[in-house]
Parts: structure tokens; C-alpha cells; sequence
């Protein structure tokens, strides 16, 4: 009866950290104070339901601002295209920030050696528990284990067993050898090779002086965008098992001055586990050793962050999912600063689909789409066209009819982006409701 009890108890301590690995992912974390448990609000609520409602929308938005931080040739571009490898025993609604229920049940099966599934990545969870209540170990990952201790580990994991750690037959080194051993023998790194030339483009970012050179100063602004984008392409057992373990040795490292180990020395332990592809010749390894291990620390140092959806892939998706067509963050005005991109495509297409309650929306977007032309598009032939364009579609009293000279009347079958805009808004209603209220006049946008 004891020993079920102890089983009981250690379920349940296994259920509670899981629910603290998702609340962690913001810092908000405040409980009700009535012994309710805390309401876990999902920033990226509409991030996740993009990806899983519209996932060629999604990549398409994903890799578009991946290419506009890094260059990456054809051949690198086109190895983030693969298509992502579905997990066995997935169910095809799950996600990320749902993939940690799993982490509740274990099915039995082999975990080393074998691909990434939810089954063995609940397996090495109990691992990743039992660490972190012994993050004051001096020289934990570097100082090695027992051999046999680590054999019996392994068997019981590979079996299904719930571990008992409390009986004290493994040491803290035995099972932070064997959780590296277990990241070693996976078929590939747990960052994949395909995304390993954008890794190493990422740490490559670095400031500009206020003349527009390069300087050798890190970016980490942009680092930080770049992994958060570079991570959702990942397979979602890989982004599950690299969150559980970043956070993991984000605070293992917090505690160096316990256990003696640093961010930069946890990198040297896990980088050839983690982003080191299988295949690399010896002469490529010694040219990227030192950029492969400063990205394992700067992954381990901003762990807390890479996993949060930049602010304008928020706002974006959850407008994908809203009932306005009107833009409302300098994020997002940012974004579409890259002419021709894929997302500004894909934001005309989305715009000119949304219905809108009233013909002030149509005027917000001219005004707003006016403002990122003039300011923030470079000076060309095609800046000059879409002024113009805008131009026809102005009401008297907008700051884009008040800029531009006349233009000639619009032709009736004109298809510019503001013309969508008023067809959907004004296509419905009355022509004389529409020519009084046209005749309305607007504020410059400030």
C-alpha cells in the first residue's frame, strides 16, 4: 500500500511539473489566490490555430520573415521547404503548446535509438524531472556516471516503467549522462539537419553603426526573431522535447554558482547532441565548431523567449480569425515594408475577404496603407504607382488625395487594393447612401 501510495504521490508531482512547463511560457503566472489553480491564457492562441487550420498560410508567413533577417541561397531555402515528417501516434488537432498532456501517459515502447514520439519523449520527461530537483549537483552533464546504474536506467525506460527515483539507486550524473546518450542516438539532431545553415546564418547577425556597416557586435534583437520563427518550422516532437530541455538548462546554468555550471559550458556538453549533423566532415565541423557551440548557448541563455511568437505573427494570425480588415500594430506596418513578400500578398488576399460593419474601415485601411507607402517603401517606379493607385480611390478630405494631383476616372473593372477594400465595404449598400457618405472627410493618420 506504501509503495502505491509513494507511486501515487510521484504522478502526481510528474502532473503538476508538466502544468508548470506550460505556464512558464509567460511571465505571468499569478494563481487566483483561492486555491483555484491559475487560468493559463495562450498568447499563441492564433498562431497554433493558423497552423493547424491554414498550414500553407502559415509557412508561407513563417518562411517569409525568415528570409527577411537571413540569406539563404536556394539550396538552403528549399531544405526548410521539406515538408515536416508527421509523428507517430500524433492526432492530427494537437500542437504544440497541447503537445505537453502527453507527458501524463507512457505507452511501452523502445526510446533509444529510435525516432522522436510522444510515447518516448514521456519516457525521458522522468529524466528531465529528476534533474531538476538536483540542479545543485557540482558538475552536472560534465562529470560521468556509473556505466551499470545507467544500463538498468535504460532498460527500465525502453520497457515503459514509471521510474522511482526516490528509492535512490540512481545518482544525479547517472541520469544526466543518460539523457545525453539518449539525445546522441537519435536518428538526427534534435534540431534537424535541414535548418542547420539558417543556425548558423543566425549567429552571423550582427548591429550596423549609424553609417550602415557591419560591425562585429552580436544582434541579439534579431537573433532572438529569427529562432522564433526558425523553431515553429520545426517537427512538433522535436519543439516539444528542445522546450523541456532548454528550460532544463536555463536553470541549471542559473544555478552555476552551485553546480559550477555555466550557459557556455552546458553548450559545450550538448551541442554535439543537439544541432551537430550526423554527416559532417571532420573540415566543416572544425570551420563551424565555434558558431555551432555560441548558438547551443544563446539557446540556452534566451530560452525563455525563442519560444514565443513575435508580436506581428500574432497579430496577424489572430486578424486572420477577426471580423475587421484594419491593421493595428507598428509591428505589423514593419512587415510589410518588404514589397513583393509573400505575406503582403497574403495579407491583400485576406483583407479583400473580410467583412467590415461600416465604411469607416474602408478609410482606415486607405489612410494606413497610404502611410506605410509614403514612409516606409523605398523610392521607385512602384512606389510612384501605388500613390497613384491610391490616389483613385481617395474621398475628398484623406491624406492621400490631399498629396496627389488629379488623376483621370477610374476605370470601372480596376482592381487595386483600395478598390477591394470600398467594393467589400460599400458594394452592398444604396448608391446615394454611398455618394453621401463618401463626401465624409478624414483626419491625416498621426
Amino acid at each position: 500500500m506504501a509503495a502505491e501510495k509513494d507511486t501515487d504521490v510521484n504522478k502526481g508531482d510528474r502532473r503538476g511539473t508538466v502544468c508548470n512547463v506550460v505556464i512558464s511560457q509567460e511571465s505571468e503566472t499569478g494563481g487566483s489566490g483561492d486555491g483555484r489553480p491559475p487560468i493559463i491564457f495562450n498568447p499563441d492562441f492564433f498562431v497554433e490555430k493558423l497552423r493547424h487550420e491554414r498550414p500553407e498560410a502559415f509557412t508561407e508567413l513563417v518562411l517569409s520573415n525568415i528570409t527577411r533577417l537571413i540569406h539563404l541561397p536556394g539550396a538552403e531555402f528549399s531544405q526548410l521547404l521539406d515538408e515536416e515528417p508527421k509523428m507517430p501516434n500524433a492526432t492530427a488537432a494537437g500542437g504544440f503548446f497541447r503537445s505537453f498532456n502527453f507527458l501524463k501517459r507512457k505507452d511501452k515502447g523502445v526510446v533509444f535509438g529510435m525516432p522522436l514520439t510522444e510515447e518516448g519523449i514521456a519516457q525521458i520527461y522522468q529524466l528531465i524531472v529528476f534533474l531538476s530537483k538536483n540542479l545543485h549537483v557540482e558538475g552536472l552533464f560534465r562529470v560521468p556516471g556509473n556505466s551499470l546504474r545507467q544500463q538498468t536506467l535504460r532498460e527500465q525506460l525502453n520497457s515503459g516503467a514509471d521510474i522511482d527515483f526516490s528509492s535512490g539507486d540512481f545518482h544525479p550524473n547517472d541520469v544526466a549522462t543518460l539523457l545525453k546518450s539518449f539525445l546522441g542516438e537519435l536518428p538526427e539532431p534534435l534540431l534537424t539537419q535541414r535548418h542547420l545553415h539558417a543556425h548558423l546564418k543566425i549567429t552571423e547577425l550582427s548591429l550596423f553603426d549609424d553609417l550602415g556597416n557591419k560591425t562585429s557586435l552580436p544582434d541579439k534583437e534579431r537573433q532572438i526573431e529569427a529562432l522564433q520563427l526558425l523553431l515553429m518550422l520545426l517537427p512538433t516532437a522535436n519543439r516539444s522535447l528542445l522546450k523541456l530541455l532548454l528550460d532544463l538548462l536555463y536553470h541549471t546554468a542559473k544555478q552555476q554558482h552551485k553546480n559550477r555550471m555555466s550557459a557556455h559550458n552546458l553548450a559545450l556538453m550538448f551541442a554535439p547532441h543537439v544541432i551537430w549533423p550526423n554527416n559532417m566532415n571532420a573540415t566543416d565541423l572544425q570551420e563551424n565548431l565555434k558558431k555551432l557551440n555560441s548558438g547551443m548557448a544563446f539557446l540556452i541563455k534566451h530560452s525563455q523567449k525563442i519560444f514565443r511568437a513575435p508580436v506581428y505573427l500574432r497579430e496577424h494570425a489572430r486578424l486572420q480569425f477577426a471580423d475587421t480588415s484594419m491593421i493595428h500594430s507598428k509591428d505589423d506596418l514593419e512587415l510589410l515594408s518588404v514589397g513583393g513578400s509573400p505575406f503582403m500578398s497574403a495579407w491583400k488576399r485576406s483583407a479583400a475577404r473580410v467583412r467590415s460593419d461600416s465604411d469607416s474601415h474602408a478609410e482606415e485601411a486607405l489612410r494606413e496603407l497610404y502611410r506605410h507607402v509614403t514612409h516606409h517603401m523605398p523610392n521607385s517606379a512602384k512606389k510612384k504607382k501605388l500613390i497613384r493607385q491610391l490616389g483613385k480611390q481617395s474621398t475628398p478630405g484623406t491624406p492621400v488625395s490631399e498629396n496627389t494631383t488629379p488623376t483621370s476616372k477610374k476605370h470601372a473593372r480596376s482592381r487595386s487594393f483600395g478598390g477591394l477594400i470600398k467594393k467589400k465595404v460599400l458594394g452592398s449598400q444604396p448608391a446615394a447612401d454611398r455618394r453621401g457618405k463618401e463626401n465624409i472627410s478624414c483626419d491625416p493618420v498621426s
